[in-house]
């Protein structure tokens, strides 16, 4: 049986986004994102209700400061005890895991999205997708950006402005374009 494209887009193969179910999807997004974009911070359970319908899963604790975008959301998994600030997008066409006790500082960007390199390839419209992983305990500074495919480890902090293109292990400080670590906790 052939796979749908929202399968290959899952298992890191080209895909179209203008697939009728993946364009479905967007749309749904799309609308629970407005409605969580025009609440106040005197809609807590609003907000909190939004993220539940909107996220793959969500435990407690979540904070996101609007403006916030995603993709799908549904390709979004949130532990317990999660802030994002301001101005933060999660491109979630393949899956974002991120674990307990992470905060994001304003314009963070983590993105599973990617587009072929083969000139050919990408105009024909299909494009390529990664997972993403971010652990327990991380802190990632204002305006980093997360490529797909990358994971962070437990306890790490990435620096503000950080791109960062390859894993980063647990227990490190690590800053930079490209992101590399700069000390060991």
């Amino acid at each position: 049986m052939e796979k749908t494209e929202k399968q290959k887009m899952l298992a890191g193969e080209l895909y179209l986004a203008t697939d009728p179910e993946l364009k479905s999807e967007n749309k749904r997004a799309c609308r629970l994102l407005r409605q969580y974009n025009s609440t106040t911070e005197e809609q807590p359970e609003q907000r909190s209700q939004i993220l539940q319908e909107l996220f793959g899963k969500v435990k407690e604790k979540i904070q996101i400061v609007p403006p916030f975008h995603c993709d799908y959301g549904s390709n979004i998994y949130v532990g317990n005890n999660f802030y994002m600030n301001y101005g933060c997008v999660i491109l979630d066409c393949n899956t974002v895991h991120i674990g307990d006790n992470v905060l994001c500082a304003p314009n963070v960007q983590i993105y599973t999205a990617y587009h072929p390199t083969e000139p050919e390839i990408r105009l024909s419209g299909r494009e390529l997708a990664a997972p993403i992983k971010i652990g327990n305990n991380v802190w990632i500074g204002g305006g980093a950006i997360i490529c797909p495919g990358v994971t962070i480890g437990d306890n790490t902090t990435i620096g503000a402005g950080s791109v960062v293109v390859k894993d980063i292990p647990e227990n490190v400080v690590a800053a930079g374009n490209p992101c590399r670590i700069i000390r060991h906790l």
